[in-house]
């Protein structure tokens, strides 16, 4: 049996999610048959955005059962961008080994969270509309569809148009205020 522990990253947590984001776009270029995936974000592009990073820290009670000791591994993470004194859901990743788990529903709901304390009025993202563990996803944590309404928020469809990622399907911003 895994249980899942949320917490704020730490520094030696940062090589771990290039991994697993890696691994859950793997998903994403199955699905669509990409032949030309953008990279994910590094540790350094990550640490340059105010904001923070949760990770889904699994304990896997029967390896640390037979090894006498816990074993704790990062399996998942939500990176949230804070821009213009509003959060932004910039990447969830959950890797596939531990997907349909509820990993990233708790991902989500401590960013939400920690939204909340942080005193933003709402937390925004960018999706794909038609991808099941996408928009109908978010959709079911309170997210709704909503319009591009800041620079930054408009830029984001500049970028990921400069990326291609609208070649693979309609991408959509999602909102959820507190």
């Amino acid at each position: 049996m895994t249980r899942v522990r949320i917490r704020p990253a730490e520094p030696q947590d940062i090589a771990a999610l290039e991994e697993i984001e890696l691994a859950a776009d793997r998903l994403l270029v199955e699905r669509f048959r990409a032949q030309d995936w953008p990279p994910p974000a590094t540790a350094a592009e990550r640490a340059a955005h105010d904001g923070y990073v949760l990770v889904a820290e699994a304990v896997d009670s029967r390896r640390a059962a037979q090894t006498a000791r816990s074993a704790l591994t990062v399996v998942g993470f939500a990176h949230v961008l804070q821009i213009d004194g509003d959060g932004h859901l910039e990447q969830l990743s959950v890797h596939p080994d531990h997907g349909r788990r509820g990993i990233g529903r708790q991902l989500v709901h401590a960013a939400l969270d920690e939204s909340v304390r942080r005193r933003n009025q709402r937390i925004t993202l960018r999706t794909y509309a038609e991808v099941p563990w996408n928009a109908p996803f978010y959709a079911t944590c309170g997210f709704a569809v909503s319009t591009p309404d800041t620079p930054f928020l408009e830029s984001l469809v500049s970028i990921e148009h400069a990326l291609g990622l609208d070649a693979y399907g309609t991408r959509v911003q999602m909102t959820r205020r507190h």
